[in-house]
């Protein structure tokens, strides 16, 4: 079994936060639950990608049923271990809150672009950080524990691992720009990163199967002998196999004879889900879409900057909406960046597919021409945080 024993010291530092909060009838933990799911950045994860681009099938995994998975999961693990549920189940529901439209194709195409900005790549695990610390809440971010968020950031389940150990260091979050090398302080961190990897594994399987994308395609003999052959058969057995091999000299994991299985599929998923045909026509289509909007972006801050009349002058919700995100958020920007560099990548980030796509039908063809747009500054084009 785990060794929970953890020192005064180090409990305080997890449920520390930026900014005092005064106690009520919730614990640390389950008030970072209730922040995180009335937040907005949690709200726009209904219309985000997982895997699959598909708004018309209810059917298929979205981002918001993603971080439910994972929370569930990690709950279930949790509680037979003595772990902290509810300290799982928040780093569970909040791993997500950074990714992009269109999910890990959009975070590709994001990435290159940052870097071409001279801003360096783009990784949602640590955009995440972002926005639960600064962008939420018109830049006073959700004021999350410090364990949630060393989670969030530390989170990275599409890098498979065998085992894992917490660091139980306490680290400086503020400072880190990568994901590489990253391990979670506590158990409950390294729980919601093997559940990352538990709730795509089966999942993706499941949804590309009911898009007909692995016809005559069979799972390899290892998984169905050892995984299962269904979604729900490859998580209880994964659940269950890192619950019995829980040790607080080894850490958590996978069994030796589980974790073959896990790599296979992971191989056969990668192979013929995420490399499929389907896929990169996806990536060729949102390059040019999610290009097109950062572009229109950017040439309106070079041109206008904060002066609101050019870009209601553009006739559309795209650059009004934009305004009025700079407008609430520029100071927030220069106080936190020193400039105001990164705010068309955070815009663009933080959209929903659905959105992505109207924002690119107003640069093309806008719908809501309107002489008066500025008694307007209602609905969904104003309402980025």
């Amino acid at each position: 079994m785990l060794d929970l024993v953890r020192e005064k010291e180090m409990e305080q530092a997890l449920k520390g936060r930026k900014r005092e909060r005064g106690k009520d009838i919730r614990s640390d933990y389950y008030r970072d639950t209730t922040a995180i799911i009335h937040s907005s950045p949690f709200r726009r994860l209904k219309h985000k990608t997982q895997v699959f681009f598909s708004p018309s099938n209810d059917h298929i995994c979205t981002r918001i049923e993603h971080v439910l998975h994972v929370a569930s999961i990690a709950s279930t693990i949790s509680s037979p271990l003595g772990l902290d549920n509810e300290l799982s189940w928040a780093m569970g529901l909040g791993h997500d809150l950074g990714h992009t439209p269109f999910g890990h194709v959009g975070e590709r195409i994001i990435s290159q672009i940052r870097e071409e900005k001279g801003l360096g790549k783009f990784e949602h695990e640590v955009n995440s950080l972002r926005v639960v610390d600064f962008l939420s809440s018109g830049g006073k971010g959700l004021n999350l524990t410090y364990a949630v968020r060393d989670g969030i950031i530390s989170h990275n389940g599409e890098k498979l691992s065998q085992r894992m150990k917490p660091t139980f260091e306490i680290k400086n979050l503020d400072e880190i720009k990568e994901r590489k090398g990253l391990v979670p302080a506590t158990y409950e961190g390294v729980v919601v990163r093997f559940s990352d990897s538990i709730a795509y594994l089966g999942r993706d399987y499941e949804d590309a199967s009911r898009l007909g994308l692995l016809k005559d395609k069979k799972l390899p003999p290892i998984v169905l002998e050892r995984l299962g052959k269904s979604n729900s058969e490859i998580i209880n057995t994964l659940v269950n196999d890192i619950i019995r091999g829980a040790d607080s000299s080894e850490g958590l994991g996978f069994s030796d004879y589980i974790f073959p299985a896990v790599e296979a599929m992971s191989r056969f998923n990668y192979e013929n889900i995420y490399k499929s045909r389907l896929l990169e026509g996806y990536e060729r289509y949102f390059s040019r879409l999610i290009h097109l909007v950062v572009d229109y972006l950017d040439s309106l801050l070079t041109c206008y900057g904060c002066d609101e009349k050019g870009y209601l002058e553009e006739r559309n919700m795209l650059a009004a909406g934009f305004y009025n995100y700079i407008s609430g958020m520029k100071d927030k920007y220069i106080e936190h960046d020193g400039s105001l560099d990164e705010v068309v990548i955070d815009y663009v980030s933080g959209m929903s597919d659905n959105f992505c796509l109207d924002a690119a039908n107003e640069i093309l063809k806008p719908e809501h021409l309107n002489d008066e747009i500025n008694k307007s500054l209602t609905g969904k084009w104003f309402d980025a945080n």
